[in-house]
């Protein structure tokens, strides 16, 4: 089969112009309803001003659905002229030949169009006059172009269009000659064609997994905003991935901060309209949806690698009002026998709820609270907000009076004073916000960390409340009366204004304006979060960018405890790993509202499997810590907590693979199985790597749970992984051989159902009550053959909390086989022994069973489920080979 050919690109091609006296003529209003762009963005328009912006008017009727004024065909703005090549690919001048009918026409720009790798493409449009902001993310240099693409690229001239398609089989990926280009100082839109209407991406947002594109809005402005669905909530990531016929995918990134819009229309087609900065877009050709993924995480950064004792089970809530509180919460779970690795702090610990202090009656024993648990194998973490308290007297509070001095906060529009807000706008009162994009501010942020670890020895840090919020809108003086507090187009963000919810948007940072940078602050803190500790570091966020995932985890907000939102937690999870985010999770039980016995068993069935695990409540709400119910229902969490526990070594392994190779660690469906096209829209169910298929229950009162299983053997996880784990009570060692087929399951309210793909082998190890313990124990392994007696897998090993063991090569990696294992010396497993085997898919019973060439006299094996079970005590340090015939 041929290669890719070189890059195509046409250039130049004109398109027809129709007359501009008199309106659009009747043939160029002639455009179906679902492919119709609309023409008024700002405002609503009638017709009479519709048609003197030379645009068409057609009423379609109320609630979302086509516009009533959208562009004829061939609508004019800019003309593409002086195409030349470059060393990295080609440029060209954009001139804008008809005014736009918004303030600040851009009238020249220039066109970059980067050949940057064979999968990836960059397209630029910026002002060539005039320097504008532009997002301060670490991108890849590209030196020269790449010599060969799957990617063809189009210019149009009059008017200006880019068409993006596949060298093989001419497939269009991107088309922005459907509708004009807008640039204004602030205001800047771009649409698209779709290949399909499978689109993922575009968060936070509270969403099924594929965006509706039934006339849907999708504003990203980071927001305070307890997840609620159509608005704006904590991140922003401008990204999609799109899926094609054949199994085929493609992704594109627009790097840009700025509050923005995105539009989907039923065509299928795409808009983008953001306020400000450049338009700044890469192209991902995949060609499937893993390699999109892992393009992506080129651009932006691969996932942090977290501390092993990060994935097991964390427990907070916002009213353990003291150590005692805090003390007796841990010994509760020790005497349940729940496993446990770090118990948190709201702000409860908090001196009157400012960060780097501690209440010196209810919390007077605070840091030897945190020294015993350390003593006990667990870990601490408490919350962290950015904003400081500027309200005491001078001399008072160190981390406002160093940072006054310092010159780390954020000014007001005139840069004459930090941005306070009157009470009560935070936690805390009057506050003063840090400047993270300000290199003093990192200094300060580590001075006073450290300073407060050097009292209190915690593990790593909660940043919540970094959007960043407001209690009031602006500041207390309220905002200025400009461009920037008012802007010519305000996306559709939650409360109307841009300052809503936040500080004013003409605050002064260091490197720009709050208006351009407002939704990387989350991004910014973790930035300076990320390595203060000089360890491992393990930080959650609130409010995420692109790139986010490389510097900390996140948990998606303050959501309520209803049967709802325990389903919408697996797109939002699945989502994040698309960004790059893999330590993600919901506040298990739900957050807001009291919780119910079965949401939370269920919810802790499925939280099992989120790749960052915790239960966390409001004040003034039932308890839901496990031991707080009944016995039944503690066994079933216990279960379900045993079997996440087993099963750590293969996650943390799935960790390495998502910071080593960009790939994800819970997946959807349609990753591993993407030309199944039954896989695109599922997000009822995840997949852990490309081994485990988890189908949870997310209704009440059901016993039977209906999943989809791609083409192949499943086995079971029930019954097969013991002595190690058990996935519930009640369900039989099952095998299911789908054609690629919806199946029901039995799902009593103690079991969650866990399969396991034929062709992987999964590394086990006996549960503890945290890591510290499990760590010491013995291991399994979970064998699933193929018919022709094949399967791999691996596990990655090191301490679990040392900087950087991948990079400097402190570390032992496994590749096992079915039959095999290869090594290059396993100095971490030192001490360790494998235990069990467990073979799935073994077709005739074994006559014997040898390990390293001694019989094994007491295995077992059942025909009607052809499984083998073999036990063992080899040292996992050394090469073992198990054979059987």
């Amino acid at each position: 089969m041929a290669g890719p050919r070189a890059v195509a690109l046409l250039a130049l091609l004109a398109l027809p112009v129709p007359a501009a006296a008199g309106g659009p003529a009747a043939a160029a209003c002639d455009v179906p309803p679902d492919g119709r762009f609309d023409c008024g963005p700002e405002r609503l328009l009638a017709r009479e001003g519709c048609e003197a912006r030379g645009c068409c008017y057609a009423p379609a009727g109320p609630g979302p659905g086509p516009p009533w004024c959208f562009f004829p065909r061939g609508y004019r703005s800019y003309r593409a002229e002086n195409l030349t090549v470059t060393a990295g690919g080609y440029t060209a001048r954009l001139r804008r030949v008809v005014a736009s009918f918004l303030p600040g026409d851009v009238g020249s720009l220039r066109l970059d169009v980067g050949l940057e790798t064979p999968t990836r493409l960059r397209i630029t449009l910026r002002d060539p006059a005039r320097p504008r902001y532009e997002v301060p993310l670490a991108t890849p240099r590209v030196g020269g172009r790449a010599a060969t693409t799957l990617y063809g690229v189009q210019v149009n001239q009059d008017p200006f269009g880019l068409v993006v398609y596949r060298q093989r089989g001419g497939q269009v990926l991107v088309n922005t000659t459907v509708a004009p280009l807008f640039f204004t100082d602030q205001f800047l839109q771009i649409s698209t064609c779709l290949p399909s209407h499978f689109i993922s991406g575009l968060g936070e947002h509270l969403t099924p997994l594929v965006l509706d594109t039934a006339w849907t809005r999708v504003t990203l402005w980071n927001r305070d905003m307890a997840p609620t669905a159509q608005v704006n909530l904590y991140g922003s990531h401008p990204f999609y991935l799109g899926m094609e016929d054949g199994g085929l995918a493609h992704g594109v990134f627009l790097l840009n901060s700025n509050a923005m819009d995105v539009l989907l229309q039923p065509s299928p087609a795409l808009t983008w309209r953001t306020t400000g900065g450049i338009l700044d877009f890469y192209v991902f050709l995949g060609p499937d949806p893993k390699s999109v993924v892992r393009q992506y995480l080129d651009v932006v950064g691969f996932p942090f690698m977290p501390p092993y004792w990060g994935l097991g089970f964390h427990l907070c809530r916002w009213g353990y009002s003291s150590t005692d509180i805090t003390r007796q919460v841990v010994d509760n779970m020790t005497a349940a026998r729940f496993p446990l690795d770090v118990q948190w702090n709201d702000m409860d610990y908090m001196d009157a709820k400012r960060d780097f202090t501690f209440n010196k009656k209810s919390f007077k024993d605070y840091p030897e609270m945190v020294r015993d648990f350390h003593r006990r194998g667990l870990r601490y973490i408490m919350i962290v907000d950015p904003g400081i308290s500027s309200s005491g007297p001078p001399g008072t509070y160190k981390p406002y009076d160093e940072g006054l001095k310092r010159g780390v906060f954020i000014q007001n529009a005139t840069g004459a004073s930090p941005i306070t807000a009157s009470l009560p706008q935070v936690w805390p009162g009057p506050t003063a916000f840090p400047d993270f994009t300000n290199p003093e501010t990192h200094e300060w942020w580590h001075d006073m960390v450290k300073d407060f670890h050097n009292q209190v020895p915690f593990d790593g840090m909660w940043i919540d409340m970094n959007e960043p919020s407001n209690f009031v809108e602006g500041s207390q003086d309220g905002c200025p009366n400009n461009s920037l507090e008012q802007p010519p187009y305000v996306p559709g963000v939650f409360g109307g204004r841009l300052q809503a919810g936040t500080i004013c948007a003409s605050s002064q940072q260091y490197l720009s304006s709050h208006y351009n940078l407002h939704s990387l602050y989350g991004l910014t803190e973790a930035i300076a979060s990320h390595e203060v500790r000089g360890k491992r570091p393990f930080v959650i966020s609130r409010s995420t960018f692109a790139g986010h995932g490389h510097y900390a985890g996140h948990w998606t907000g303050d959501v309520s405890s209803n049967w709802e939102q325990l389903y919408y937690s697996i797109p939002e999870v699945l989502l994040f790993n698309l960004f790059g985010v893999p330590l993600v999770g919901a506040d298990i039980c739900g957050f807001v509202g009291n919780t119910s016995e079965e949401l939370c068993v269920r919810w802790t069935q499925l939280g099992a499997f989120y790749p960052f695990m915790r239960n966390h409540n409001d004040h003034g709400t039932r308890p839901q810590e496990p031991y707080t119910f009944s016995p039944a229902a503690q066994a079933a969490m216990r279960n379900a907590l045993r079997l996440r526990y087993s099963l750590l070594p293969f996650l943390y392994t799935l960790f390495h693979r998502a910071h080593s190779a960009g790939e994800t660690v819970a997946r959807p469906l349609f990753l591993e199985f993407p030309k199944d096209p039954n896989t695109w829209a599922v997000d009822r169910q995840l997949m852990w790597g490309g081994a485990l298929l988890i189908t949870p229950v997310l209704e009440p009162g059901k016993t039977k749970v209906s999943g989809y299983f791609p083409a192949g053997t499943w086995y079971s996880l029930a019954g097969v992984c013991a002595p190690c784990c058990t996935a519930g009570s009640q369900v039989a060692d099952s095998t299911i051989h789908s054609k690629g087929q919806w199946i029901l399951l039995p799902a009593p309210l103690d079991t969650i159902n866990v399969h396991v793909r034929v062709g992987h082998i999964l590394p086990l190890q006996e549960p503890a009550f945290s890591t510290t313990e499990s760590r010491k124990k013995g291991m399994a392994l979970v064998v699933a053959l193929t018919l022709d007696g094949f399967a791999r897998g691996d596990l990655f090993w090191d301490d679990g909390e040392s900087w950087q063991t991948f990079e400097r090569g402190d570390y032992t990696e496994i590749l096992f086989l079915a039959t095999h294992v290869s090594d290059g010396g396993c100095a971490h497993l030192d001490g360790v022994l494998l235990e069990a085997v467990t073979v799935l898919g073994v077709t005739s019973p074994p006559r014997q069973v040898l390990a390293n060439g001694v019989l094994v006299s007491d295995f077992s094996y059942r025909s009607d489920t052809q499984v083998l079970k073999v036990p063992v005590s080899l040292p996992m340090w050394e090469q073992f080979v198990i054979t059987w015939f």
